[in-house]
């Protein structure tokens, strides 16, 4: 199932996507990381009891995900962009938060913080935690307590994260906007998260283009590993880290205010954002 949120920030609907129709799920679910409230959606499908919710292609599409718990980030998951940013690729997960604030619609503008000089964009696999996962016994037990799967920009202020972070990543990473998420939440049933080609365009001109068969830590080890540290609760967003091609390589200019960049990864669609300043 694609599952997606539409309307003006903080009152988004809840819909199931359907080729071309958009069904209204208000009356089934609120939250896509209720597993329970996923099934009575499969079974309001199979029933055809669902109504087309009128208008929706007007509709601003919001994140797929209510305000999350925590966002927890999987840092140079990628050997190339490990390699990129000057560091050997690393021997267990490197781990880092955003704020939960952070999170946009995926085609939302993004503000350049005020005093950046280096922000910079990110193509990620994440994953919605649907099930409370502590103390897992191996990454085969992962799978169970997904909910779905989304794209995600890690949207990143370089100099903030390395040159004057105080030693940890996030306060590069938790300006408003910071996280855009979506256009759809993706049922597991639908997704092969080893094998998905990520891509990412800045002014139409390509950056990015890798697959997750790269990840250093795939997902199912990363849910397994975090879950012998933390408590991952439904609701939970798990941003998988990013490929090379990024603006930190040297490579590419980072962005300023009237950029557009566009994300894709295939099966969970494409995100546009226009750059402002602050």
């Amino acid at each position: 199932m694609k599952l997606a949120r539409l309307g003006e920030s903080g009152s988004e609907i809840p819909v199931l996507v359907d080729g071309d129709r958009y069904l209204d799920l208000r009356g089934v679910i609120k939250d896509f990381s209720d597993m329970a409230g996923l099934e009575r959606v499969r079974a309001a499908v199979a029933s055809g009891s669902l109504p087309v919710l009128d208008g929706a292609g007007a509709l601003r599409v919001g994140a797929p995900v209510l305000r999350p718990s925590a966002i927890i980030c999987i840092g140079m998951n990628y050997a190339a962009h490990a390699a990129e940013s000057g560091s050997a690729p690393p021997t267990a997960p490197i781990l880092f938060l955003k704020t939960p604030n952070t999170v946009g619609g995926p085609n939302d503008d993004v503000a350049i913080p005020r005093k950046s000089h280096k922000t910079d964009w990110e193509v990620e696999l994440a994953v919605l935690i649907g099930r409370k996962a502590l103390y897992l016994d191996s990454p085969a037990d992962s799978a169970a307590h997904v909910a779905g799967y989304l794209l995600a920009n890690d949207v990143s202020e370089r100099e903030f994260q390395i040159e004057i972070s105080g030693g940890q990543w996030s306060k590069g990473k938790s300006a408003p906007g910071f996280s855009p998420l979506g256009p759809w939440l993706v049922t597991p049933d639908e997704v092969d998260p080893g094998n998905l080609r990520l891509r990412s365009w800045v002014n139409g001109e390509p950056r990015q283009d890798s697959t997750t068969a790269d990840l250093i830590f795939d997902v199912d080890f990363i849910i397994w590993n975090l879950s012998q540290f933390m408590a991952l609760e439904p609701g939970d967003v798990i941003m998988t880290g990013t490929p090379a091609g990024v603006a930190l390589s040297g490579k590419f200019p980072y962005l300023r205010a009237g950029d557009v960049v566009e994300l894709e990864i295939e099966g969970l669609g494409r995100q546009r954002q226009v750059y402002t300043q602050a």
